[in-house]
C-alpha cells in the first residue's frame, strides 16, 4: 500500500482509508484488511463484531475512479469477496462522492442500500487552507470574526501536545461535556490507540485564560491531505469565552504552515433537523467557512438478506431515540 501515491491521486482520500486508520483499529481489537485496487486506487475494510451480527466497515472508501466502470466492478467483487470470508452479515460504506443525484443513483445500481445509520459525517464544513489568512476572515460570518478577534484581545492563550497526560486529561473533560450536551463520548482506549497510531499527528490543542484555566479542547488528527477537527471537549468557561473560537483559527493558522489542503471540521447538522446529533455545533462551525460539503450518506451491501433484515429493525429503532 502506498498512501502518499494514492492520495496524490485520489486527493479526495482522508485519514480513514490510511495506514494510520487501520493501526488504531488493530490497537481496539478489530480485524483490518486492506487491498491495492487498480489505477492506484485501495480499500481499507474493517471487521466489525456487532451483538447484531458481524459486518465489514469502510469509511471514506473505497478509493477508486468512480468513472471507472472496470475500477468498479473489480472494487466490488474484492469487497464482497472479503465479507464472505470473514462472515460477515453486510457491508457499510461511505464514499468520498458528493451527495449529487448522479453519485446516489450510481450507489444504487450497485445494489446498495441507504444504511439505517451513519458512517463518517457526510455534512461538513471543511476549510480551504490554500486561501490566505485575510481571505479566510473575511469569509466567516461576521459574528465568529468578532469572537475570534475578541479571543485575541482577551488574552487567551493556546497550547498543544501530544502527551499521554493530556490526553487523559482531554477524555475526562470529554465525559463532563457529553454529560451536559447529550452525547456519547469516545473510550479513553480509543483515543490512546489514535495518540499511538497517528503519533505527532495527533494533537490535542489547549485553549487557556489569562489566569491559565482550561476553557476548550480539540483533538486534531493529520495525515498527507487533510486534518481533522475530530474530537472536541469545554468546561463551563466556554460559555462566556471565545475559546473555541480561537482554538480553530490557531489551528488554522498552524496548518497553513504545512503541505496540508484542507481543514475538516467533521460534522454538522443536516438542514432543518434541529435535533440531529451535531446540532449544537452547527452555527458555531459554519461560521468559519461559507462552504458546506455533503457527501452521499453510508451505504450498506447486504450479504445474508435475514440476518440483515435484524440489524436493520434496530438499527432504525435506536438512529430515531439517538437523533442520529
Amino acid at each position: 500500500m502506498n498512501w502518499a501515491k494514492t492520495c496524490a491521486k485520489y486527493p479526495e482520500a482522508n485519514f480513514y482509508q490510511s495506514p494510520n486508520w487501520a493501526k488504531v483499529n488493530e490497537l481496539i481489537g478489530d480485524k483490518t484488511i486492506t487491498k491495492d485496487l487498480m489505477n492506484d486506487g485501495l480499500v481499507l475494510a474493517i471487521v466489525r463484531n456487532a451483538k447484531r451480527g458481524r459486518y465489514l466497515e469502510i469509511p471514506c472508501g473505497p478509493i477508486i475512479d468512480w468513472k471507472n466502470k472496470a475500477a468498479i466492478k473489480e472494487a466490488f467483487a474484492e469487497i464482497t469477496k472479503i465479507a464472505k470470508e470473514n462472515r460477515c452479515v453486510f457491508v457499510r460504506l461511505r464514499p468520498q462522492l458528493l451527495a449529487t443525484p448522479e453519485n446516489l443513483k450510481l450507489l444504487k445500481s450497485l445494489d446498495l442500500r441507504p444504511s439505517p445509520m451513519h458512517l463518517a459525517a457526510e455534512h461538513t464544513v471543511i476549510i480551504d487552507l490554500t486561501k490566505t489568512e485575510e481571505e479566510l476572515l473575511a469569509d466567516m460570518r461576521r459574528q465568529t470574526r468578532y469572537e475570534v478577534k475578541q479571543a485575541a484581545k482577551q488574552g487567551i492563550i493556546l497550547e498543544k501536545s501530544n502527551s499521554e497526560e493530556l490526553f487523559k486529561e482531554f477524555h475526562a473533560v470529554q465525559l463532563e461535556t457529553a454529560k451536559r450536551k447529550g452525547f456519547i463520548p469516545p473510550k479513553l482506549e480509543n483515543l490512546l490507540a489514535e495518540r499511538e497510531a497517528f503519533g505527532d499527528d495527533a494533537l490535542i490543542y489547549v485553549a487557556y485564560s489569562a489566569e491559565h484555566e482550561p476553557i476548550a479542547y480539540g483533538l486534531i488528527l493529520k495525515d498527507l491531505n487533510e486534518a481533522e477537527y475530530y474530537e472536541a471537549a469545554s468546561t463551563d468557561l466556554n460559555r462566556r469565552l471565545p475559546g473555541a473560537y480561537a482554538l480553530i483559527w490557531e489551528v488554522v493558522k498552524d496548518l497553513k504552515k504545512t503541505d496540508i489542503k484542507r481543514f475538516n471540521l467533521y460534522g454538522i447538522a443536516p438542514p432543518n433537523q434541529p435535533h440531529h446529533r451535531y446540532a449544537g455545533v452547527t452555527t458555531f462551525k459554519t461560521g468559519f467557512t461559507s462552504e458546506k460539503t455533503e457527501y452521499v450518506p453510508a451505504h450498506d451491501l447486504v450479504i445474508s438478506k435475514v440476518k440483515y433484515l435484524k440489524n436493520l429493525v434496530v438499527e432504525t429503532a435506536r438512529r430515531k431515540k439517538r437523533h442520529l
